[in-house]
């Protein structure tokens, strides 16, 4: 199958591999070792919590192929650490980070003729997911636990790359509260958000936006990724990137390995609180969206009400968020060194 893949125009769409990596959890025998499955269909109970209440969460990373056709995962660990504090919110046992790790690993070996070749702009998006698979009909956690981590190749998220695109303040819907599970990768922080979005899109925007939900003066999250933003260069040539750091959002491992470059270019990070007032009277010069699907989507304009806020170049990606872009896919890609030790494994599968 993967020899008939068209890579420069796969898009981001799900697509059969040739199998996935499938582990099960019990109390009474914690996880097993684990087994690559064939059927992309699973069998489940009709009761199993997964399905009834929601117990779950999930994880999405990329693997990478060079030039040699070695293939590395970009920060696994990271995104196992999240899952780690993701699974207990919904009371779920951790997954341990050797069993995550093995998952993705396995999941890659097996379909290494699925990841996109290093001369494409494309990668191996892996998913992983935890979920109670196990009956139960009360409010409590299943007797069974089933985590998988399959994968895909994909293109770019968005069809226009890296060109500027529009995003609208969502005034309807709250993507979470102060004190719930904003902070935590469920699901169910999600589904909530498809209808609205799908609707905004249909209008013209590409992304929309969250304020805090308290008092919606601040800025939470994109409904897809985390905010971020750039001050313009001072007079030394040094910007500032700056970052919601609210309870309520999701950390992304993207934002966080852009704050680390930024630090490495010699740029201030802060992470605090941003009022969207900030955004309106133009403190930032460039913003954007930031995930592991697209790195960074560069953001032109900012409508909430009658309000359009226009910022930075309408045309084109700022030179700041250019500069960090490069980076971080250049490290993805192996053409600039991996001094941060972000690729894994170090010697590449195979």
């Amino acid at each position: 199958m993967a020899d008939k893949l068209d890579w420069d125009n796969i898009g981001f769409q799900y697509r059969d591999t040739n199998g996935y990596m499938r582990y099960t959890w019990t109390p009474e025998n914690g996880w097993d070792k684990g087994t690559f499955e064939t059927d992309p269909y699973l069998k489940v109970h009709m009761c199993a919590t997964g399905l009834n209440y929601g117990q779950q969460c999930f994880e999405g990373l990329k693997a990478f192929k060079d030039k040699e056709g070695r293939v590395r995962i970009f920060r696994p660990q990271a995104n196992a650490a999240r899952m780690k504090r993701s699974g207990p919110i919904a009371h779920m046992p951790e997954v341990p980070e050797e069993i995550f790790l093995d998952g993705c690993r396995r999941t890659c070996e097996k379909n290494i003729d699925f990841v996109p070749p290093a001369e494409t702009d494309g990668a191996f998006y892996l998913r992983p997911l935890l979920f109670g698979s196990g009956p139960m009909i009360g409010m409590a956690a299943a007797p069974e636990f089933t985590f998988v981590v399959f994968g895909m190749p994909v293109g770019n998220y968005y069809k226009g790359g890296l060109k500027p695109a529009t995003a609208c303040v969502m005034e309807t819907i709250d993507r979470a509260a102060p004190k719930g599970t904003g902070s935590a990768k469920l699901g169910g922080n999600y589904a909530p958000t498809f209808g609205p979005m799908l609707k905004k899109m249909a209008e013209g925007y590409t992304l929309t936006m969250h304020l805090d939900s308290k008092n919606r003066t601040h800025v939470d999250e994109f409904s897809t990724s985390n905010f971020v933003a750039l001050t313009p260069p001072d007079e030394n040539g040094v910007r500032t990137f700056v970052t919601p750091n609210s309870e309520s959002i999701l950390r992304s491992v993207t934002r966080l390995s852009l704050e680390d470059i930024c630090t490495k270019f010699g740029w201030k990070v802060e992470e605090r609180p941003v009022a969207f007032s900030e955004i309106v009277e133009g403190k930032f010069n460039e913003v954007a969206a930031c995930g592991t699907a697209v790195v960074l989507t560069p953001v032109k304009s900012i409508t909430r009400g009658d309000q359009v806020i226009k910022i930075g170049d309408q045309e084109k990606i700022g030179e700041g968020l250019q500069k960090l872009y490069n980076y971080y896919r250049g490290i993805q890609k192996g053409e600039i060194k991996d001094e941060f030790g972000w690729m894994w494994p170090a010697e590449g599968l195979a």
